[in-house]
């Protein structure tokens, strides 16, 4: 799991791909990671390199995060928790041509109910709040998920490749995770994300002419808003086909 610390974090030249995986060659994908890349710093199970991840996401009620527009299309914000720990990080994703930043702060669960109180500028979850409250940002959904995550130094700099599959979705009605996991998006497709910095790096190219993977605009909270039907139309850049509510289990 990610360790329990603070941090900012800008990349330069930064880029994130993101693929759609037929679950069909998910074991395939997980050797190939597993063989190709390091084991992820803070990732548990026989290969040091899985955990489960538990995400709320924010819109406003005109849904201009899911719509992207304006500066909420390159700004998202979020609450993160990993596994099973007493502790959730508050994070910022920034995007900008060329740049890539995230900021993150950990909070005990048991403060997560101070963003529906008054702004207290000595909580260290103080920026947060603020940007909700800017944005008029409120909970929307709720999406858990199992990751394997692994990376690597290439000549150019770092690469991360990670996989998500088993994601499940419900909807978030405030600061508080629900123990349920939720509803399960379709089983048959995985999603891989490849983040690098610089020129595409050689084993960009080999993942995805081994698994015949091509880019797609994909977003977790968009999947899952829709199969939710939380918007009520859905963009017609928005490929979701492999990706409907199915039966709880």
């Amino acid at each position: 799991m990610t360790p329990p610390v603070g941090s900012r974090d800008t990349r330069p030249y930064a880029r994130e791909l993101k693929f759609l995986a037929p679950m069909a060659d998910a074991a395939g994908i997980r050797a190939w990671m597993r063989y190709t890349l390091t084991v992820d710093p803070h990732g548990t199970g026989t290969h040091h390199d899985e955990y489960d991840i538990s995400t709320i996401y924010f819109d406003t009620n005109g849904h201009d995060v899911f719509n992207r527009r304006g500066s909420f299309g390159r700004a998202k914000l979020r609450i993160r928790r990993y596994g099973r720990s007493q502790a959730a990080f508050l994070e910022r994703k920034l995007r900008t041509d060329g740049m890539l930043a995230k900021r993150r702060t950990p909070v005990p669960l048991t403060e997560l109910p101070r963003l529906t109180g008054p702004l207290d500028a000595t909580w260290p979850g103080h920026w947060f709040h603020k940007r909700l409250l800017k944005r008029a940002l409120r909970p929307s959904t709720q999406m858990t998920y199992h990751r394997v995550a692994r990376s690597a130094q290439h000549d150019l700099g770092y690469v991360r490749v990670t996989m998500d599959v088993d994601l499940r979705v419900q909807p978030a009605y405030g600061f508080a995770f629900s123990a349920e996991r939720g509803a399960p998006l379709s089983p048959t497709h995985a999603i891989v994300e490849v983040k690098f910095q610089g020129p595409e790096p050689a084993l960009l190219a080999d993942l995805c002419r081994t698994f015949r993977l091509a880019p797609q605009s994909l977003s977790k909270y968009r999947l899952g808003a829709t199969a939710l039907g939380v918007v009520s139309a859905t963009p017609a850049t928005l490929d979701t086909a492999a990706f409907s509510i199915g039966d709880p289990s």
